[in-house]
This record gives C-alpha cells, sequence and structure tokens, in this order.
C-alpha cells in the first residue's frame, strides 16, 4: 500500500473515534464571527447537526449567540443530537489566528476542529501555505444558560435596516450617558435612539419610509431603555454586518440581528438579547 493512502486510511480511522468534527478552507470565516461575541472570556459551544451556536452571556441581562451554520464548513460530522461545552473563548480565538491576521492574496489558514466527547480537549489543527498547527483546549463543563424566552409571537415592533445607518448613529451616541432609550412607534418619529449624558440629551430619528429602512412593522408605540454598558459590546458584529434586524417584545426585551457576509460571500448572523434597564428613574431629572 502506497505511504499517502496508508497515511489517509489511519487519518479516516483516527476520525472516526470524535463525536464532532468540521473542517473549513478558511479559518478567518469562523474567527470573525466568534468575535463579534468576544466580550467576555468563556463562550458555551452547542453543536448540533444545523452547525455551531456559541452563545456569551454577562450579567444575567445581555446574551450574545453567533450562529456557524454547517453549510459553512465543507465537511461537518457530528454523531450526537447535540453536543454541549465551555469553552476560553479568548484562547479559542488566540488559536484561530495563531498565523496572524494580515492576509496575503491567495493565501487561507484551513482548519480541522475536533472533538471526542465530555471531557475531551477541543483540538485544532490549523494550516496554511504548507505550516501545520495544531492546538488542544481544555473543554469544561457547560454553565446553563439564560433563556430570555425571546418569542416571535410576543414581539410588538420589529424592524430591518442597513448597518451603515445605525453605524452611524451609534458612533454619535453621548457616551457619558448611562442608558440609551430606543422608540419603536407606528407613528412619527418612528424610530428614534436617545441618550442622556452630561452635555444634555440627544436624539436621532430615523423616518420608515428612509432608504436606509427595508423593512417597518410596529404595532404599537414602545419606549424602553437599555444600559449602555450592556449595548456597547453588540457593536463589534454591528461593525461587521450590513443589516441589522431590531425587535422588541411585550416585554421590552430587545434582540438585535445582525447579517454578516464572509470573504466568501456566505452569510452568518449573530443575534444579542438585551434586558430593558429596571431602574425607572427618569435620566433628565
Amino acid at each position: 500500500m502506497p505511504a499517502e493512502m496508508a497515511l489517509s486510511t489511519q487519518q479516516d480511522d483516527h476520525d472516526s473515534h470524535y463525536v464532532l468534527l468540521a473542517k473549513i478552507d478558511n479559518a478567518k470565516n469562523v474567527s470573525n464571527i466568534l468575535k463579534a461575541i468576544h466580550f467576555k472570556e468563556t463562550a458555551t459551544v452547542f453543536a448540533s447537526s444545523m452547525g455551531l451556536k456559541v452563545t456569551v452571556e454577562d450579567a444575567k441581562c445581555v446574551q450574545a449567540n453567533a450562529f456557524i451554520q454547517e453549510g459553512l464548513f465543507h465537511e461537518y460530522n457530528i454523531t450526537e443530537d447535540q453536543i454541549t461545552f465551555k469553552i476560553n473563548l479568548t484562547v479559542l480565538l488566540e488559536c484561530l489566528t495563531i498565523f496572524g491576521t494580515s492576509q496575503v492574496p491567495g493565501v487561507t489558514t484551513t482548519l480541522k476542529m475536533c472533538y471526542g466527547g465530555y471531557g475531551c480537549p477541543l483540538i485544532l489543527m490549523l494550516e496554511e501555505d504548507g505550516v501545520l498547527t495544531d492546538c488542544s483546549i481544555k473543554t469544561l463543563e457547560p454553565d446553563e444558560v439564560l433563556d430570555f424566552n425571546f418569542s416571535s409571537t410576543n414581539v410588538l415592533n420589529k424592524m430591518i435596516m442597513k448597518s451603515e445607518c445605525l453605524k452611524e448613529a451609534f458612533s454619535e451616541l453621548d457616551m457619558t450617558s448611562d442608558i440609551l432609550q430606543i422608540l419603536l412607534s407606528p407613528d412619527q418619529p418612528y424610530f428614534r435612539l436617545s441618550t442622556f449624558g452630561n452635555a444634555g440629551s440627544t436624539t436621532s430619528d430615523f423616518p420608515k419610509d428612509s432608504d436606509m429602512v427595508e423593512s417597518f412593522l410596529c404595532t404599537q408605540t414602545q419606549t424602553n431603555r437599555y444600559k449602555i454598558s450592556l449595548l456597547k459590546p453588540s457593536v463589534k458584529a454591528l461593525a461587521l454586518s450590513t443589516r441589522v434586524s431590531i425587535r422588541t417584545d411585550n416585554r421590552g426585551f430587545l434582540s438585535l440581528q445582525y447579517m454578516i457576509k464572509n470573504d466568501d460571500g456566505q452569510v452568518c448572523f449573530v443575534e444579542y438579547y438585551c434586558a430593558p434597564d429596571e431602574d425607572v428613574d427618569d435620566p433628565d431629572q
């Protein structure tokens, strides 16, 4: 048997021991989407036949989910219905970008990701321009993640807009303000962002018939306040995205869903859930 064939056969046998095996031609497509939710050190990974969902939470008030669909990988095999583990996201990103982030035209880092089951490390095998690197990352017992119970049946207001418009608005927010007030209404001003900082209150209005607004479905006027410190991490996802869906439910919970296109033109989604600020004091007082 030729040496190359023997090696290939041995590799296939070894791969069969893994409960999760995923291969992708460009590791940057995975690292970019994970950077968009990297605001805490650890993350919980959920793997299913649909792909990977990586969840990060903070203060039981905000949750970010990155969805890396099965179709983004050129090979994706899972032998269990669902696999869950916790991992150090900082370390995972360091490994994924071990060859650096500068992209030489035509040269990409390929990634093979393997997981052997409960208690096993996550194995990353990266190759760029003939150079191979193996990384083994310890996995941890997963915590119970929050269920924000954000049901589409309870959504009162939703809109889809081009991200560039919201990027500009966010860049102009008064960051001396502790809170961001969001108004959504079927009537004017339709969509308004307000801050209450050292220099007084500022507002940005967006007409529903703007070229930047692709869809506007509001059933009742809602005004909710959110801590800017909780929304700041979502700006990473906003910077990478082309479109953003903004939804609020009957409790005032906020969902921001960002559509992100990778280098190959494939689409991934990052979703942020944020609880409204329970402090009802008027910041104008």
